[in-house]
């Protein structure tokens, strides 16, 4: 059996755990392809929508972009009332995982960035977001990944050895953000994959 080196597993949820992306809601409000690529690239950028990640409320997001592209109004609007329409589902896969882990009793935690008003929303409807032994959330905090910050306040808040946590995020700059405080972390592409990982630090996954 392969020695344990983990405590805890620390997971990111957009990407990770929810199967999120806008097109799941525009795909049917701007039918045009090349329409709904610029309007999410050129109108509701990934910066605007990082600030609410990092704590400002939707209400004053879609207010301030509105003013700026009046003529887009009602599809910014449904940027905020429509965001659960960019939830496809869970990926059952790595849910898997996360129920495998807590019913052998190792920690699960949650490190993401999200807007504070839309992880509630999430976790009223996706019950594995509710399990977490604890959670540190950008839009609470005001500090995103892969600001050093929002991973010590993970490793401080709940008592954990960097070196002895493993930390799993689809984007490649947050992994690197974790591994510079001392956490052992990976890009998380597929469940199978990081169920390799898990083993091979001698979890007890199947």
């Amino acid at each position: 059996m392969t020695e344990r080196t983990i405590d805890a597993v620390v997971f990111d949820i957009g990407g990770v755990l929810l199967d999120w992306s806008p097109d799941y809601l525009y795909a049917d409000l701007i039918p045009d392809e090349q329409e709904r690529t610029r309007f999410l690239t050129e109108v509701t950028t990934s910066a605007w929508n990082q600030q609410q990640d990092a704590g400002r409320p939707w209400a004053e997001a879609v207010a301030e972009l509105t003013a700026l592209h009046p003529q887009h109004a009602a599809w910014i609007e449904a940027y905020d009332t429509g965001w659960l329409k960019m939830v496809k589902g869970v990926f059952e896969g790595t849910v898997e995982l996360v129920d495998e882990l807590r019913a052998a009793g190792v920690p699960t935690y949650a490190l993401t960035n999200f807007s504070a008003e839309k992880w509630e929303i999430a976790k009223e409807t996706f019950p594995v977001l509710t399990g977490f032994d604890g959670e540190v959330v950008s839009g609470v905090e005001k500090t995103v990944k892969p600001d050093e910050k929002i991973y010590r306040i993970l490793l401080e808040r709940f008592g954990l050895d960097a070196a002895r946590t493993f930390y799993t995020d689809d984007a490649q700059h947050n992994v690197d953000g974790a591994r510079a405080v001392g956490i052992d972390a990976e890009l998380f592409t597929v469940a199978e994959t990081l169920r390799k990982h898990l083993r091979d630090r001698g979890l007890p996954v199947r």
